[in-house]
């Protein structure tokens, strides 16, 4: 992932919670660099830096992500990067299952990609059948 796009040349590597904040501090370790987290606002209103996590004006941000499906937790952490006053220089996921439908406006890097079925919950023949969501 950080050979993917280091050619962007960022100065931090950015990453969601939960699942972001291994890799892109693992990026950012491997690119020589310092990683931030942009964490879930309590409203759910979005992500922002917290804890001291602070960009320079115009600092060149990598977004890094675990798995991409529809690119809520990126975008938010692309906005979060914004609103510090960095500038997102690019995206890098362990996993696409997004089938390709997600698009940044910014250089992608995908270390892998998985077709995955998403289903609606209306259309779903074991939500119908009465069968509980398991979370793991």
């Amino acid at each position: 992932m950080a050979a993917g796009l280091g050619h962007t040349r960022p100065g931090v590597v950015a990453g969601p919670t939960t699942g972001g904040v291994i890799l892109s501090y693992e990026v950012a370790r491997q690119l020589g660099l310092r990683g931030v987290i942009a964490e879930q606002l309590p409203d759910g209103s979005g992500r922002a830096l917290q804890r001291g996590f602070r960009l320079e004006r115009g600092e060149r941000a990598l977004v890094v992500d675990d798995v991409l499906t529809t690119g809520g937790s990126v975008r938010e952490t692309i906005e979060a990067v914004r609103s510090a006053g960095g500038e997102p220089v690019g995206v890098a996921v362990l996993v696409d299952r997004s089938g390709g439908r997600v698009d940044f406006g910014l250089p992608f890097f995908a270390a892998t990609e998985v077709e995955m079925e998403s289903v609606d919950p209306a259309d779903c023949r074991l939500c119908r059948a009465g069968v509980p969501l398991t979370r793991t």
